[in-house]
């Protein structure tokens, strides 16, 4: 009987070994078909799971919806306490700033690769770090305004239309000139800033008269005092 169950051990044996062959039998199965189970489910969703699509969807912007909000308009998403008169004078306010901060943002970018002369590399580097600074304005300028449920202006040609920054030549410029130009635009932020604070804290918004005058206006201030100090009207002297 030992004997008889010890020869029967390797039939077993046999057996369990079986099932790895029948996997891959159904290996070269699915090979020979090119196709799977997972194949099969492309673009199907997700797994086995035809409910969920994972697959992108091209081509919405042809015959698109109604957008999801209008430029202009600003709704009460967020109960932030104020009224909607007054978050949309705020919003008016912060998107004129917001299209003259990327203008200007994009004008020390600008100078940053054009400059030239004796002060290349001071201006070079000052002009970079201005416009690092300047891109965390925008930032700032454009969530405050989703805060109070407006819409912020993004793109290139809608800031070129709304900016009150002149135009800029394509033509590469003298140091001098694009040092006026950068103090200009930055005069006319600041002339708004002020004007806009007022109206802010006047009307209680104090979020966007903080962001006004805490961020706004303090960088640009130092900006101009960087800027400034590279054509100030110093006489030249000789040691003796």
């Amino acid at each position: 009987m030992a004997s008889s169950a010890k020869t029967a051990a390797p039939k077993a044996t046999a057996t369990k070994k079986a099932a790895p062959a029948a996997k891959s039998a159904a290996a070269r199965s699915t090979s020979s078909t090119g196709r799977s189970t997972s194949s099969a489910n492309a673009g199907k969703g997700a797994g086995s799971n035809a409910a969920v699509d994972i697959q992108p969807r091209l081509n919405q912007q042809q015959n698109a919806p109604s957008p999801t909000q209008r430029y202009g308009t600003v709704s009460q998403r967020l109960p932030i306490g104020l009224s909607e008169p007054t978050r949309r004078d705020s919003v008016t306010m912060l998107n004129q700033l917001l299209a003259d901060t990327i203008t200007l943002r994009d004008m020390y970018k600008k100078h940053h690769w054009q400059v030239v002369g004796p002060t290349f590399y001071q201006l070079h580097l000052l002009f970079d770090k201005h416009y690092e600074e300047q891109a965390v304005l925008v930032d700032a300028i454009a969530e405050r305004i989703q805060i109070l449920g407006g819409v912020a202006v993004a793109m290139a040609h809608d800031v070129a239309e709304l900016s009150s920054i002149p135009r800029v030549p394509r033509d590469r410029e003298e140091a001098p000139v694009q040092v006026s130009r950068l103090l200009d635009g930055h005069q006319r932020i600041l002339k708004n800033c002020h004007d806009y604070a007022d109206k802010a804290d006047e009307a209680g918004d104090d979020g966007t008269n903080d962001l006004i005058v805490s961020q706004l206006v303090r960088t640009n201030e130092m900006q101009v005092w960087f800027v400034a100090e590279h054509v100030v009207d110093s006489p030249l002297t000789q040691a003796e």
